[in-house]
């Protein structure tokens, strides 16, 4: 199992109890601000939005929560401003992190998160210093217990709706495509009657570090940390662990 497979599913896990904690709420409409921003207002011309959209009704955000952060990123609404960027660094035993960062105070944010990283046994680095350790990718994932379709035949769909490869996990799928690609595969999949769990544009790294015993524990922690700030919108990283 991959090293990006395995912090999938942790990230997954840990989506749930962010949401809990009442930061996924933050977290997605900031998302969604941005999107709009970008993309314009409609989600069916802007996959990024559309995703967000989707994140946050999953999360029971209002619909009226929605609609006010769409018109705010749409300029329609005041508010503080809002300014994406990249942070990089590395962890324990010389694993590379990259975080996605939204923030209306880039000097906090940087202060805050070189703290992170400085007690979790890491450091925050220069730009450019792991980026190039990661591919911007297109990811979908399908349960294998929501789909009826053998792996065999999902392979060959998902091959044909345009994915570049195929892998299987314990639990699910993991479909590959293009950044530019995820909504054409996502669609066509769907047209089939398969059902997607995830799709979504993310950062796989290129090669993994494994970690054991006191490293391991500190990388937890550190992504822990990380993910629990309210600037850091996601966060990647180049580790594997053993599950238990």
């Amino acid at each position: 199992m991959s090293g990006h497979s395995k912090w999938a599913t942790i990230k997954r896990k840990k989506a749930k109890v962010d949401a809990q904690r009442g930061k996924l709420f933050t977290r997605l409409a900031r998302e969604i601000i941005v999107a709009a921003r970008q993309g314009g207002g409609d989600p069916e011309g802007n996959f990024r939005l559309k995703t967000a959209i989707q994140k946050a009704k999953e999360a029971n955000i209002p619909n009226e929560n929605i609609t006010r952060a769409i018109q705010r990123g749409c300029g329609e609404q005041g508010g503080s401003s809002l300014e994406e960027m990249i942070y990089e660094g590395y962890g324990p035993g010389g694993v590379a992190v990259m975080l996605e960062i939204m923030t209306d105070n880039r000097n906090r944010t940087a202060g805050e998160v070189r703290h992170i990283f400085a007690k979790n046994g890491g450091n925050l680095g220069e730009t450019g210093c792991v980026a190039w350790m990661f591919q911007e990718t297109g990811l979908i994932v399908i349960d294998k217990a929501e789909n009826q379709l053998d792996e065999d035949d999902l392979m060959l769909l998902a091959l044909e709706c345009g994915a570049d490869d195929f892998k299987v996990e314990e639990e699910s799928y993991e479909i590959i495509c293009k950044p530019g690609e995820i909504q054409k595969v996502k669609d066509s999949l769907e047209k089939e009657g398969v059902v997607v769990a995830l799709a979504e544009v993310t950062m796989i790294p290129q090669s993994t570090v494994s970690l054991e015993g006191k490293e391991a524990e500190q990388m937890l922690r550190l992504m822990d940390a990380l993910e629990e700030h309210d600037d850091v919108q996601n966060a990647y990283a180049n580790f594997e662990i053993e599950e238990e």
